[in-house]
């Protein structure tokens, strides 16, 4: 029986166990959801990190990652590389079930993320994070983006959002949607259409991302006259939105339409007492490292609290 498991290892999932250590609750961190499996999630495959507070000097994904772990470690915190098959919220303690077997526990903190849409072309595995991303508030600053020709692709609001945001550093941003009008709202549209950073390129689709080690170009076919073109770009950002990684849960959380988990106004409390949410699991407006921390403090306080309401 433990006190304290949490499922995922990015910063939300390291956080909370920094918090639970030090409290002398010794979680037990599944570690191996995130990502397809990859230990310390989305920030494993991101190369520079300049956004997160205390590294005046920027650091990269993996390095933070490992020191975020060495933390939680260091005040007792035990891991499991493995991925969690299953969970049993029908009753009290919990069942986590995994390959390795059974584990019960009295609370439960889902950290398991969301991960980003990704197209899927040729060149896209080879340079990702070499100019492909899909977040470009998190990169769009670095210096290989600044005064060079940008792409975005998606129609809805974040894409124009990112797009616009992309102007402060990039010399002209291409917004590329596969239809002939934004699925964004009209102020959005607006924002997009009169930027004078920002063309459109309507009816059209990404075939290819170009270059060796880094992104060269794009190729591009407009979907009515078939006609397929190669567009110089230092960037490529994918703004086409995430999946929450709760197909696990079985429906047994309430979650909104898009399976984000539902969590009670400004806390980190789920359908289920004893359950608790936190980073982009349950945050799908700002998926940042920082606000991610933030919120696994949040479930940490929140899940001494329910303990201590139990009398444990």
């Amino acid at each position: 029986m433990e006190k304290i498991i949490i499922i995922g290892s990015g910063p939300a999932g390291q956080t909370a166990a920094v918090y639970c250590a030090r409290a002398a609750l010794q979680p037990l961190l599944f570690e191996g959801f995130l990502s397809g499996g990859s230990p310390g999630g989305q920030l494993m495959t991101t190369n520079e990190v300049e956004n997160f507070p205390g590294f005046p000097e920027g650091i990269t994904g993996p390095k933070l990652m490992e020191r975020l772990k060495q933390q939680s470690e260091k005040y007792g915190t035990r891991f499991i590389a493995e991925d969690v098959e299953s969970v049993d919220l029908s009753k009290h303690p919990f069942t986590i079930r995994s390959a390795s077997g059974e584990v019960t526990c009295r609370v439960l903190i889902l950290a398991t993320g969301a991960t980003a849409r990704r197209m899927g072309v040729p060149g896209e595995a080879r340079l990702w994070n070499r100019g492909i991303s899909a977040c470009a508030v998190c990169d769009g600053a670095l210096p290989f983006f600044r005064n060079r020709e940008l792409v975005v692709v998606g129609g809805g609001d974040t894409a124009v959002e990112e797009a616009v945001h992309l102007t402060q550093f990039a010399s002209k941003v291409t917004l590329v949607h596969r239809r002939d009008t934004l699925r964004a709202s009209r102020i959005m549209e607006t924002r997009a259409k009169t930027h004078p950073k920002i063309d459109i390129l309507w009816n059209t689709i990404l075939l290819d991302a170009l270059g060796e080690n880094k992104l060269e170009a794009v190729r591009l076919q407009n979907v009515k006259s078939g006609v397929v073109t190669d567009k110089p770009a230092a960037g490529l950002f994918y703004a086409i939105g995430h999946v929450p990684n709760t197909g696990f849960l079985n429906g047994q959380l309430a979650t909104d339409e898009t399976g984000y988990i539902l969590t009670q106004n400004g806390t980190t409390l789920t359908s289920v007492p004893g359950v608790f949410a936190c980073g982009d699991v349950q945050d799908k407006r700002y998926r940042q490292a920082a606000s991610a921390a933030g919120s696994g403090c949040m479930a940490a306080l929140d899940a001494k609290h329910y303990l201590d309401s139990l009398g444990e």
